[in-house]
């Protein structure tokens, strides 16, 4: 009885076998650049012109958006995650991950099952001398009735369903971190392609202004050539810059609309229906303190590596569960039920029935297969370990690229502030000396077209700031750990 008992034990508590799963470690790294973070140089008097900070450690909010005070903003970022097609598809990979996981559990319980059989029989005349025939005296045709209760169990003595059971669940975390993950790729998307509207469509109009500007020089060239003051090499090189201004204006002009079809579409709309609201480049403000996160806390806020860390617990299961189907495997089952001619003696004295039975299955010859099988387990643990060493490096190599880009876009806009500013002093020199007769009308539409130049040019970079601000907070996470909906089951 002892050793019975031993066994039952031993049966139900079961070892796992495969290796038991351990979170890497953080890298062991204490900055993202050569250099320290220090604040972005600032452009007085500019919308897109204040200096940013970067606080160490500060948190990344859930809803960073909002920093850039935009209602239009708001607005198609809350159209993006109510009807954008890629992250509804995630959400409901997530719910199935989270059904097959909850399915998976069951195999740690036993499985009962009831059943009902009603029959009508006719046995052979022929057999009637036989002992036990008819099984009615004197009756050939009769009913039979069985109801019937089975209960099976397998116990899990090496931790095959443990490991199944674990596998889900890293495959359910997997599901979840992809879905975090085009949720803040979304939201960044949003904002980058809306402040890229607005720049194009600022550009476009500049560039019209332009084409404008030349048209008019080019009209008082024609006509000083006319009357001899000017060469027809000046007409010529005025009829080259027109045309050059006119080549600019359809490739801005594809853009802006490609780009406002990608706003469309990150918002679930088609491009035929009525556009959201956009905004300008003047609505938008640019956060003046960023959030830099710790490199040690950085791989467990990006969701592409939380995901890369659920894959390759997934695969450190798959081992497990490679190696235990090459062990033997038990099954106890018991059944008990009734067997009568009428239904009224179904659960009669003298009606039931019932038994206990176990099984042990092992694998002896099986061509190699489970072998391979097992090793085939191990060799995909080392591609997933790679695949997050390789989601890490990237990571790291998002927010440093991300920290360069702030510091430079400073001061490509303060570069670009400052000949804006240069140029349009130029023009109003230019109308000065207009009115007092110094210069013709031709050299004030010179210095309109630089000016306008100019101003084409400080939109870019104004939108570069703008989009690589979006870009930081997404390469730091986007703040999903702050937001309820994110939160595990």
């Amino acid at each position: 009885m002892r050793g019975i008992a031993a066994c039952a034990v031993l049966l139900a508590a079961g070892c796992a076998v495969g290796p038991n799963f351990k979170t890497p470690p953080p890298p062991k790294v204490d900055g993202y650049g050569a250099k320290v973070a220090t604040p972005t140089v600032a452009t007085p008097d500019d919308a897109a012109g204040a200096a940013q900070r970067f606080q160490a450690g500060a948190t990344v909010p859930a809803d960073w958006w909002r920093l850039f005070h935009s209602q239009s903003l708001d607005a198609l970022i809350a159209a993006s995650l109510k009807n954008n097609p890629s992250l509804q598809a995630a959400q409901a990979a997530l719910r199935v991950a989270y059904e097959d996981a909850r399915a998976q559990r069951g195999v740690r319980f036993p499985a009962v099952s009831a059943s009902f059989g009603a029959s009508r029989q006719k046995q052979s005349e022929e057999l009637a001398p036989t002992p036990n025939f008819p099984t009615v005296a004197n009756e050939f045709q009769y009913d039979l009735f069985t109801p019937e209760l089975t209960i099976s169990y397998a116990p899990d003595l090496f931790g095959l369903n443990h490991r199944n059971v674990e596998s889900a669940r890293a495959q359910e975390e997997a599901a979840r971190f992809q879905m975090i993950a085009i949720w803040t790729t979304l939201s960044a998307n949003v904002v980058v392609t809306a402040v890229q509207d607005a720049s194009l469509r600022e550009q476009a109009q500049a560039t019209r202004k332009v084409i404008g500007l030349e048209k008019r020089s080019l009209a008082i060239l024609q006509l000083r050539f006319q009357r001899g003051d000017a060469s027809g090499l000046d007409v010529a090189a005025q009829q080259s810059q027109l045309a050059q201004a006119q080549a600019a204006l359809p490739t801005i002009v594809k853009q802006l609309r490609q780009t406002q079809d990608a706003l469309a579409a990150l918002t679930g709309r088609f491009p035929n229906q009525p556009p959201i609201p956009t905004l300008s480049l003047t609505d938008l403000h640019l956060p003046e303190d960023l959030p830099l996160t710790l490199p040690s806390a950085l791989v467990a806020q990006r969701p592409d590596v939380r995901q890369a860390r659920a894959d390759l617990h997934a695969a450190s299961a798959a081992i497990g569960i490679a190696a235990a189907q090459r062990l033997p495997d038990i099954e106890l089952t018991a059944d008990a039920g009734s067997s009568a001619l009428a239904i009224s003696q179904v659960f009669g004295s003298g009606t039931g029935f019932w038994g206990i039975a176990a099984s042990l299955t092992a694998p002896i010859f099986q061509g190699g297969q489970l072998l391979h099988q097992e090793r085939a387990a191990k060799a995909a643990y080392v591609e997933a370990a790679q695949e997050y060493r390789g989601a890490v490096l990237a990571a790291f190599q998002n927010v440093a690229d991300t920290l360069v880009a702030l510091q430079e876009d400073a001061r490509a806009l303060q570069a670009a502030a400052e000949a804006a500013h240069a140029a349009k002093r130029t023009l109003d020199l230019s109308q000065l000396q207009l009115h007092h007769g110094y210069i013709g009308v031709f050299e004030l539409l010179a210095a309109e077209q630089a000016y306008q130049q100019a101003q084409m040019t400080l939109a870019q970079d104004e939108a570069n700031r703008f989009a690589d601000t979006a870009a930081l907070y997404q390469a730091l996470g986007g703040g999903w750990w702050h937001n309820a909906r994110f939160e595990t089951p």
